[in-house]
């Protein structure tokens, strides 16, 4: 499986009192590379909405394995998984200039329409607009 990369530079006012980047901005990285994979397919969160449905996030992991730093460029890698239910599991990898990684983390979001009722099947539009991303992940 393959994964969407998209750079993404640390900025100023990313950076806590320890000089590193707050742990809650890899939070925000892991963002920019869902919205920014999803949405080549159809599935960002406002596309989503368009189609009548909401992706709110039901699970949130990360870990945390070295520091970023000002001035640094980040390369987020982001990839979705196949799941059994309604839901849309990313993936991310979070790496350094210099290749190390430095996070690794996961979201996953559960369908839901427009009222906030929960999708227990994947409506046919959201299945087609995930295969196309799954297909072109898989394919090498």
């Amino acid at each position: 499986m393959k994964y969407y990369k998209i750079k993404e530079k640390v900025r100023f006012n990313e950076i806590d009192a320890y000089q590193v980047a707050w742990h809650g901005h890899y939070v925000t990285w892991m963002e920019i590379g869902r919205n920014s994979l999803a949405g080549q397919f159809g599935l960002d969160a406002l596309q989503l909405r368009e189609a009548g449905f909401l992706g709110p996030v039901i699970e949130l992991e990360l870990k945390f394995l070295r520091p970023a730093r000002f001035g640094d460029e980040l390369t987020i890698c982001t990839t979705l998984c196949r799941t059994q239910t309604a839901t849309l599991k990313f993936m991310a990898e979070i790496y350094g200039a210099d290749g190390v990684r430095l996070a690794t983390g996961s979201t996953t979001h559960a369908l839901t329409d427009l009222s906030g009722v929960l999708q227990f099947q994947l409506p046919n539009v959201i299945a087609k607009r995930i295969e196309r991303i799954l297909e072109w992940l898989e394919s090498a």
